[in-house]
């Protein structure tokens, strides 16, 4: 069996300039964490469009200080720093549908695989629609943001957690990928985010504008669900979620009728009665 291994040369040839859209791009062997490594960096003056990827995390993180199962060899575990100078702050926290887009990309036209977004950062994978996929994009100083994905290629491990509400942890390989080359998968997602980045940037990061809510309604799982809504320092909420706006916002449509706009929180898919 041929070892999957990262082409770091392949990447920086295809990806950073002059041949490509990114400034800089590095692969380690294991770190902590690639966001957090590229936060730092931020404020060490690192430059726009700079790529961390790494083959191994040991402290993955994803929303609410989570951790993500990143083993060696098996995934695409990478960050993105931006520097978007005149995208207003309170809209860096869209780039998290920039980088869903890429996601969906990258499964569908390069691992040729059935795939869904579920609100906010998930990404779904398969008829059984288990998560092989998580965004955190997190602002850094000076008008600067990281963003960050981990995504399962290859088979996971046996006894893989579940994530939040029970999501069953899947990937690539297990969702019947025609291709799962970590290298390919890899820039295929790089090359979709710097051009959904570009447009979400030409617009100051207006996502309607951008294209990028209408893409992200199209991919969303979530829209027509019955979900139940897990909401910090509140009782859960369920009802049926509508649609998401133009701030990001879910929309649900409570059981009694209510209609109410979630920013934040976990939100489960339920199963049909």
């Amino acid at each position: 069996m041929t070892e999957n291994k990262l082409d770091v040369l392949v990447l920086r040839e295809q990806l950073v300039a002059p041949n490509g859209p990114y400034a800089a791009l590095d692969v380690v062997d294991t770190t902590g964490s690639t966001n957090a490594d590229l936060l730092a960096a931020a404020g060490d003056g690192a430059a726009d469009r700079t790529v961390l990827i790494a083959d191994q995390q040991t402290a993955g993180r994803g929303r609410r200080s989570r951790t993500w199962v990143s083993p060696a060899g098996t995934g695409a575990y990478l960050s993105v720093l931006i520097r978007p100078a005149t995208v207003p702050a309170a809209r860096l926290g869209s780039l998290y549908m920039v980088a869903g887009l890429a996601l969906i990309h990258a499964a569908r036209e390069t691992a040729g695989i059935e795939a869904f977004l579920k609100w906010p950062n998930d990404l779904l994978v398969g008829p059984e629609r288990k998560k092989a996929a998580g965004v955190l994009s997190e602002v850094a100083s000076e008008q600067a943001a990281v963003v960050g994905v981990g995504v399962n290629i290859t088979a996971l491990p046996e006894g893989a957690e579940p994530g939040p509400g029970g999501l069953a942890a899947g990937s690539f390989a297990e969702a019947g990928a025609e291709n799962t080359d970590r290298t390919e998968i890899t820039a295929s997602f790089l090359r979709a985010f710097a051009e959904f980045e570009t447009a979400w940037r030409m617009v100051d990061g207006d996502i309607a504008r951008s294209g990028a809510l209408a893409g992200y309604r199209e991919a969303c799982g979530t829209i027509g669900q019955r979900v139940r809504a897990e909401l910090p320092e509140t009782e859960p909420l369920t009802g049926v979620a509508v649609d998401v706006d133009e701030e990001g916002r879910l929309l649900l449509k409570l059981d009694d009728g209510t209609p109410k706009a979630i920013s934040a929180g976990d939100v489960v898919h339920l199963k049909a009665d």
